[in-house]
C-alpha cells in the first residue's frame, strides 16, 4: 500500500536538514563573533629613556637664607636627580667684595670658599666651605654633576696702589692683607690691563680697572696652567665636574679654549646675544656651549614682544648646533629688577618651558619657576617627557600666529611626540598628518582629555586648550 507523505512530515524534514546545517564542524559559514573593543593605555615614559637630561641653575639672585644655601640646595639634590636632572649649576663659590651678601659676581680671592675671613665674613654668602664640600659630595652620590660658576674677566675687592699707566691709584693690589686672604694669585696693576705689555682692554664694560689681562703668563699660570691653579684646584681638591663661564665679552675666546684643553669638562659659556651666528662663531672658536640666548629671545618675541608664533620659524641655535645650544626661559640675570626687556612673562612661562624640552638642545630649568608651586608639577612632567619621547627629526606641521605644532619623529622603538601650543583665547583643534597610523593618541601633559585615533595614512585631529600647551604621542 503506497504511503502518502502528509504536511507534518514535510515539516519534520525541513527542520532536521536546518539543524543539521546549524550543527556542522564545518566552521566556515559560521559568521565570527564582534571582537570586543581593544583597551588603549598611556605607554609608560619610563620605558622610553632617550638619554636627554636637564641642568638646574640652583639660585636665584640675591639667594635666602644667606648662609645657609650650600645646606638648603643639598637637601634638595636627591630629589632633582629622581625627577631628571643630571647636572646643577652653583653661583661663584668663593668671597667677593661684598662678603656675606655678595652673590660672587664680585671674586676676591678665587680660593676663599668660606674658609678665611675677609670683607667681613668666614663663610660666603652660602655658606662654608665644608657645606659646600658635603653639597658637591651629596650631588656625586645622586649621580648629578655639579657646574662652577667662574668669573674670568673683573675683579674686585683688592687695595689701592698707585697704577702708573693709569697714573693714578687704582684697586689692583691682591694679597694677604688686600683682599687675598687666601694667598693664592697674588696680583697687582700689572696683571690688569693696561700694563707694560697691553695697551687695550678687550672688554671693560665692568670694572674696567680691574680687567685681568689673560696675555700675561703669571694670569694664565694662576688661572689654569698651574697644579694649584684655579682649574685645577677647583677640579681635583673641590671636585667641580665643569663649568659655566660669566661675561665671557669681557675676554677673548682663546681663554676657555685654553681652560678647556687644560682641564676639560662640561662648559657653558654665557654670551649675551640673540644673533645665532655670534653664538655659532663662539662654539667654533672655544669648543664650549653656551646659553641659547638666540632662542630665549625667538620665544620672548613670539609669546610676548609680538604674540606671533610665526617668530619660532626662525633661525636659533639649537637648529645647527644643538650639542652646544643651552636653551633657557629664565636665569638669575633675566628674572631680577623686572627685567621688562629680557624677560618672558610669568603667563608664558610654560609654554616656553614646554617649547624647550620638547625641541632639541640642553634646557635648563631656573630654580624659582621649578619651586614655583604653580609650575613644578607641570615642570616635572615635562622633564620626563623630555627625557623619553622628544628625540628624533623637528617638523612643524603646521604654524600661524597663535598656534604652533611640530613633531619629534621619534627613533626605532620610540614613537616620538607632537607639541602644540595654542596662545589665542580659544580651545583650538587642527586635523595633522603623523606618522602614526591607525593609532590612538593622548595628551601627555593631562591639559586635554581627547583620545583621537589616526587613519590608516596618519591623519588625525588633535587639540590645544586655550592658552597653553599639549604634548601628543600614541597610546599602548
Amino acid at each position: 500500500m503506497k504511503k502518502l507523505v502528509t504536511s507534518n512530515t514535510l515539516l519534520y524534514i525541513f527542520i532536521l536538514v536546518i539543524f543539521s546545517s546549524c550543527s556542522s564542524d564545518d566552521d566556515e559559514n559560521i559568521t565570527p563573533e564582534p571582537e570586543p573593543p581593544k583597551t588603549v593605555n598611556p605607554i609608560n615614559l619610563a620605558d622610553f629613556d632617550n638619554g636627554n637630561r636637564v641642568m638646574m641653575q640652583a639660585f636665584y639672585w640675591d639667594v635666602e637664607p644667606r648662609f645657609e644655601w650650600w645646606n638648603t640646595i643639598e637637601e634638595q639634590v636627591s630629589g632633582w636627580s629622581e625627577n631628571g636632572i643630571d647636572r646643577i649649576w652653583l653661583p661663584p663659590a668663593s668671597k667677593g667684595q661684598s662678603g656675606g651678601y655678595s652673590m660672587g659676581y664680585d671674586p676676591s680671592d678665587y680660593f676663599d670658599f668660606g674658609n678665611f675671613n675677609q670683607h667681613g665674613t668666614t663663610p660666603t654668602r652660602f655658606g662654608t666651605k665644608e657645606e659646600l664640600e658635603n653639597l658637591i659630595a651629596t650631588a656625586h652620590q645622586n649621580n648629578l654633576e655639579v657646574i662652577a660658576d667662574i668669573v674670568l674677566n673683573h675683579n674686585s675687592g683688592g687695595g689701592l696702589e698707585y697704577n702708573p699707566y693709569r697714573k693714578k691709584e687704582t684697586y689692583t693690589l691682591f694679597d694677604e692683607t688686600h683682599g687675598n686672604a687666601s694667598g693664592m694669585f697674588n696680583r697687582n696693576y700689572e696683571d690688569f690691563y693696561p700694563n707694560s705689555v697691553s695697551n687695550y682692554d678687550p672688554g671693560s664694560l665692568f670694572y674696567e680697572e680691574t680687567n685681568l689681562d689673560h696675555h700675561r703668563e703669571h694670569v694664565q699660570n694662576w688661572l689654569w696652567k698651574n697644579d694649584n691653579s684655579v682649574a685645577k684646584y677647583y677640579k681635583n681638591t673641590m671636585k667641580f665636574d665643569g663649568w659655566r663661564f660669566d661675561y665671557v665679552l669681557g675676554f677673548e675666546p682663546f681663554v676657555i679654549k685654553d681652560w678647556l684643553n687644560e682641564v676639560g669638562g662640561f662648559a657653558v659659556s654665557e654670551l649675551w646675544d640673540g644673533n645665532p651666528e655670534v653664538l655659532r662663531k663662539f662654539v667654533n672658536e672655544t669648543g664650549s656651549s653656551v646659553f641659547d640666548f638666540s632662542t630665549f629671545y625667538k620665544l620672548e618675541e613670539a609669546f610676548d614682544r609680538n604674540n606671533d608664533l610665526t617668530i619660532l620659524q626662525k633661525d636659533m641655535l639649537w637648529k645647527s648646533n644643538p650639542d652646544k645650544a643651552v636653551t633657557f626661559t629664565a636665569n638669575h640675570d633675566t628674572e631680577k629688577d623686572e627685567n621688562e626687556n629680557n624677560l618672558i612673562s610669568t603667563e608664558n612661562k610654560l609654554k616656553a618651558y614646554a617649547y624647550i624640552l620638547t625641541h632639541p638642545g640642553y634646557p635648563c630649568i631656573f630654580y624659582s619657576d621649578y619651586q614655583n608651586e604653580a609650575f613644578q608639577e607641570s615642570i616635572q612632567q615635562l622633564i620626563k617627557i623630555h627625557n623619553s619621547l622628544a628625540i628624533g627629526d623637528v617638523t612643524i606641521l603646521y604654524v600661524d600666529d597663535d598656534e604652533y605644532i611640530m613633531q619629534r619623529g621619534g627613533s626605532e622603538g620610540n614613537p616620538g611626540l607632537i607639541l602644540y601650543i595654542n596662545t589665542s583665547n580659544n580651545n583650538k583643534r587642527r586635523a595633522i598628518t603623523t606618522d602614526w597610523e591607525d593609532k590612538v593618541l593622548m595628551d601627555y601633559t593631562s591639559h586635554s582629555n581627547y583620545q583621537p585615533k589616526s587613519e590608516i595614512f596618519g591623519k588625525v585631529s588633535i587639540e590645544a586648550p586655550a592658552n597653553s600647551y599639549a604634548v601628543w604621542s600614541i597610546m599602548e
